[in-house]
């Protein structure tokens, strides 16, 4: 009966392994990696921030309690207008996002890449924990304009 039991045991231990393990949805972490030396290198903190986004504010989002959202120049430019109904390829917003205490919680990117978003979500430290098209990531973001959901389209 005891061996039945440990072996019950190691089996649930090894099903909450695999099962954490696959709630990282981690699909492109070499393009991962190379955005993020992209952004690092291109020093993303000083770009324009997003709209609403002038200095941290508060977040009910998953990527911490407060977030500061920064922009680089295709999104800039597609805010002056003219009216749009979807964000050109090339768009890139990446997000920092803190705990309670104002330490760092995640860094976040999502760039339009032929038509579609390319999510990433790293560690503070750079090691991607999801990339791709995950569904943590798109189910939250269908409710954007075009999975923007922190500004809209320029008026």
């Amino acid at each position: 009966m005891s061996r039945l039991v440990n072996v019950l045991g190691i089996a649930a231990m090894t099903l909450l392994a695999a099962l954490s393990i696959g709630c990282r949805q981690d699909d492109d972490p070499d393009g991962a990696d190379e955005l993020w030396t992209r952004i690092k290198d291109a020093k993303y903190r000083t770009w324009e921030r997003a709209p609403g986004y002038e200095t941290r504010k508060s977040s009910s989002a998953r990527h911490g309690t407060s977030v500061e959202i920064f922009m680089n120049d295709v999104v800039a430019g597609a805010l002056l207008g003219p009216k749009i109904t979807a964000w050109p390829d090339g768009a890139l917003l990446v997000k920092d996002g803190f705990d309670d205490d104002g330490s760092p919680h995640i860094v976040a990117a999502m760039e339009k890449r032929g038509g579609a978003w390319f999510f990433v979500e790293w560690s503070p430290e750079g090691e991607s924990l999801y990339s791709g098209a995950p569904s943590i990531c798109t189910d939250c973001h269908a409710v954007g304009a075009d999975m923007v959901r922190a500004f809209d389209f320029p008026p």
